[in-house]
C-alpha cells in the first residue's frame, strides 16, 4: 500500500515524543531529523522537504506547543495540519458548469492508465454524483485507445463518441461537444494522446482542443509509481496547459507516496481524485486530511463509512443485527456479508483505514488470503441448505463429502467451523455491547 514506509517511519518517530509531559527543543530537532528522512526516502521533492520540517519546527518550538499540558500530542497536531496543508488542505471538488454540459479534457502520458481512468472517472460521476456523463476517444494516434474506451462504454452502458482516426481531435472534441448539447450529457470527458514523453507536436495540439473545447477542467492524469518524475510530468504540462487538478493513478501499488505528498506544493494544482485498483470503480476523491490521517496512524473512519454507505443494504444490516442477536447468524448470512464486504475494496485496505490497525495486536502484519476466501466460499457453497442453517449436524462423513466437493481438506472444513462459531459469539457480544475484557480471541476465516 502506499505511504506505508513513511507512515511507519513517521508513526515510530511520534510515539517516541507522544506521551512526553516535556519536550525539549532537542527533541523537536531530533524528530524532523526522522521527519526529513522519512520523507525523502518516500521520494518527496526535496525543497518541498525542506519547507515542510522549516514549518513544522517553527510552529513546534513555539510558546502555544511548548507551554501546553501535552506538548507530545501538540506536535502531532502540527505535523498532521501540515501534512494535510502541503496534500491541498481541504478536498477540491470537481467542476461544475452553469451552461452544461461540463467538459473535462483528461491529459498525460502513455502508460499513466488515462484511457481506463477516463472511463473510471466517467463511472464514478454517474454511480456517485448522479450525473450523465459522455466518453470522447480523440486518441487517434493510438487506434487501441479509441478501441479500449469503446470496450469500456460498452462494459459501463455509457456512451462514447467517436470519429475514427482519420479525423483531427479538434474536430472530434468539436462534434462531440454539440452532440451532448443536443443529447443532454452533463459531463463530457474527452480521452486526449498521450505520448511516452513531453514533447513540442503533444503540446501545440492539446492547446487547439483546450482553445476550442474551452474545458471546466483539464486533469492531468499521473502514475503515482514514477514517483519523482511524476512531479516533473505535472510541472511541464502545468505550464503548457494551466491544468486545473491531478489524478493519481497506482496509488495502492508499491509506491512511496512522494508524488502526492509533492504534486500540488510544486505544481499549485489538487489532487482530485485518486486511483487505487483496477477494477472501473476503484477511483476516488482525494481528502487531503483524511490521507494525512491514515499517513500518521490515526486511521481514515469517513472513508470507511462512506464505502459501507455505498455497499451495505440498510434493511439487510438491521436483519443481521437481529439475527446475531438471537444467535440464529447462518453461512448464508456469512456468505452474503463476505460479498458485500469484498464490494467495498481490498480487505487489508479496509483494515488500514481503522484507527491505529497498525498498532492492534494481530492486525498489525495481518495478511488477507484472497485465495483462502476463495476456499470458504467454495466450502459453504458445497454444504446443503440444512447444513448451513444447523453446522452443528455436520458429523465426520458430511465433513469428508464437504471438502471433496469444495476441492479442500477436512481440516480446512473444520477450521471454518471452528471459527465460524467463535465468529457468531464474538459478534453476539459486540452487538449486545457487553462491557469487559475476554482473553483470547478469534480469527477470520481468511487471515
Amino acid at each position: 500500500m502506499a505511504f506505508e514506509g513513511l507512515a511507519d517511519r513517521l508513526q515510530g518517530t511520534i510515539q517516541k515524543i507522544k506521551g512526553k509531559g516535556k519536550v525539549t527543543e532537542a527533541d523537536v530537532k531530533e524528530m524532523m531529523r526522522e521527519v526529513r528522512l522519512a520523507l525523502l526516502e518516500a521520494d518527496v521533492n526535496f525543497k518541498v522537504v525542506k519547507e515542510f520540517v522549516k514549518k513544522v519546527s517553527e510552529r513546534s518550538v513555539g510558546q502555544e506547543v511548548m507551554k501546553s499540558l501535552t506538548p507530545g500530542q501538540q506536535i502531532i497536531k502540527v505535523v498532521q495540519e501540515e501534512l494535510t496543508a502541503l496534500m491541498g488542505g481541504e478536498q477540491s471538488k470537481i467542476a461544475v458548469s452553469n451552461r452544461p454540459p461540463t467538459v473535462v479534457m483528461m491529459v498525460g502520458l502513455q502508460g499513466a492508465g488515462k484511457t481506463t481512468t477516463t472511463g473510471k472517472l466517467a463511472n464514478l460521476l454517474r454511480k456517485k454524483y448522479n450525473k450523465n456523463p459522455m466518453l470522447v476517444a480523440a486518441d487517434i494516434y493510438r487506434p487501441a485507445a479509441i478501441k479500449q474506451l469503446e470496450t469500456l462504454g460498452k462494459q459501463l452502458s455509457m456512451p462514447v463518441f467517436s470519429l475514427g482516426d482519420q479525423v483531427s481531435p479538434v474536430e472530434i472534441a468539436r462534434q462531440a461537444i454539440e452532440h451532448a448539447k443536443k443529447e443532454h450529457y452533463d459531463y463530457v470527458l474527452i480521452d486526449t494522446a498521450g505520448r511516452l514523453h513531453v514533447d513540442e507536436n503533444l503540446m501545440n495540439e492539446l492547446k487547439e482542443v483546450k482553445e476550442l473545447a474551452k474545458p471546466d477542467e483539464i486533469f492531468l492524469v499521473v502514475d503515482a509509481m514514477t514517483g519523482q518524475d511524476a512531479v516533473n510530468v505535472a510541472e511541464s504540462f502545468n505550464e503548457q496547459l494551466d491544468i486545473t487538478g491531478v489524478v493519481l493513478t497506482k496509488l495502492d501499488g508499491d509506491t512511496r507516496g512522494g508524488a502526492a505528498l509533492s504534486v500540488k506544493a510544486v505544481t499549485n494544482t489538487p489532487i482530485k481524485f485518486v486511483g487505487l485498483g483496477e477494477k472501473m470503480d476503484a477511483i476516488e476523491a482525494f481528502h487531503p486530511e483524511r490521507m494525512a490521517s491514515r499517513i500518521l496512524g490515526m486511521g481514515d473512519v469517513l472513508t470507511l463509512i462512506e464505502k459501507a454507505q455505498a455497499s451495505v443494504d440498510e434493511e439487510k444490516a438491521k436483519e443481521l443485527e437481529q439475527k446475531m442477536r438471537t444467535m440464529s447468524f447462518t453461512f448464508d448470512d456469512f456468505l452474503e456479508q463476505l460479498a458485500q464486504v469484498r464490494s467495498m475494496g481490498p480487505l487489508d485496505e479496509l483494515l488500514g483505514m481503522l484507527p491505529g490497525a497498525n498498532k492492534m495486536k494481530g492486525l498489525k502484519n495481518v495478511q488477507v488470503d484472497e485465495k483462502q476466501i476463495g476456499h470458504v466460499e467454495a466450502i459453504i457453497k458445497s454444504m446443503t441448505k440444512k447444513e448451513k442453517v444447523q453446522p452443528e449436524i455436520i458429523n465426520a462423513s458430511r465433513k469428508k463429502r464437504i471438502a471433496k466437493g469444495s476441492g479442500t481438506s477436512v481440516q480446512e472444513v473444520n477450521r471454518l467451523l471452528k471459527q465460524f462459531e467463535d465468529m457468531k459469539k464474538m459478534m453476539k457480544q459486540m452487538s449486545n455491547m457487553q462491557k469487559g475484557k475476554k482473553k483470547g480471541g478469534f480469527k477470520l476465516p481468511f487471515m
